[in-house]
């Protein structure tokens, strides 16, 4: 005997199977690269498992493991994603200046990078936090860097300034903002404008030829 069907339901045959949403693997990466970092600002890299980070994702716990050998695999990720993030708002700022305003483009590097790096240092402290002295090169690092070495050298080349080594002067530039941004932020000053007009003034000295 024939099972009875709903009156108006279509006979299970005919009913088209549910389409299995299947995410790009991009996507997936994404999710739990981002449930994971806020997982560790709110409660800390060591108190966080690989159960917590699937657990806020929404993923199985296989899917983790389909991406990331580790906790640490996750973090090493998050770390380059930061970078990624910080020299591509900076890159922004600067493309928005024109080409042969130097002084101007260097400002505008160091408005977003103290922006960016206010906006977000709970993150970087979370995913720089093991930057000891035996780790003086990093490929996150240098791609920052890299990049204001480069609109240094742009700027020497067109007599802008005159700089004995522009990846030297770089160098100087960032760790001198990166410095005075922590002890605003120590000081619970987290307002990048006034931060801005007095980097501004006092690293745009070390260009002036």
């Amino acid at each position: 005997m024939a099972a009875a069907t709903r009156p108006g339901a279509a006979p299970a045959e005919a009913r088209a199977p549910r389409a299995r949403r299947v995410l790009p693997a991009e996507v997936r990466t994404d999710h739990l690269i981002s449930a994971a970092a806020d997982l560790f600002i709110a409660q800390g890299l060591e108190a966080t498992t690989v159960d917590d980070i699937v657990a806020r994702a929404g993923v199985a716990k296989g899917t983790f493991y389909h991406y990331f050998a580790t906790k640490a695999d996750v973090l090493v990720a998050l770390r380059e994603r930061f970078s990624q993030d910080f020299a591509a708002r900076a890159a922004a700022a600067i493309e928005a200046v024109p080409d042969t305003d130097h002084p101007a483009r260097f400002n505008a590097w160091l408005r977003a990078a103290v922006s960016t790096y206010l906006a977000n240092f709970r993150l970087h402290d979370v995913v720089f936090h093991d930057f000891t002295h035996d780790r003086r090169r990093s490929r996150e690092k240098d791609m920052v860097i890299g990049q204001l070495a480069a609109l240094l050298e742009a700027g020497q080349e067109a007599g802008a300034w005159n700089l004995p080594n522009a990846r030297a002067a770089a160098l100087v530039l960032f760790d001198g903002m990166h410095g005075v941004v922590d002890d605003a932020i120590a000081a619970g000053q987290l307002d990048p404008a006034p931060l801005c007009g007095m980097l501004e003034q006092m690293l745009g000295r070390i260009l002036v030829r």
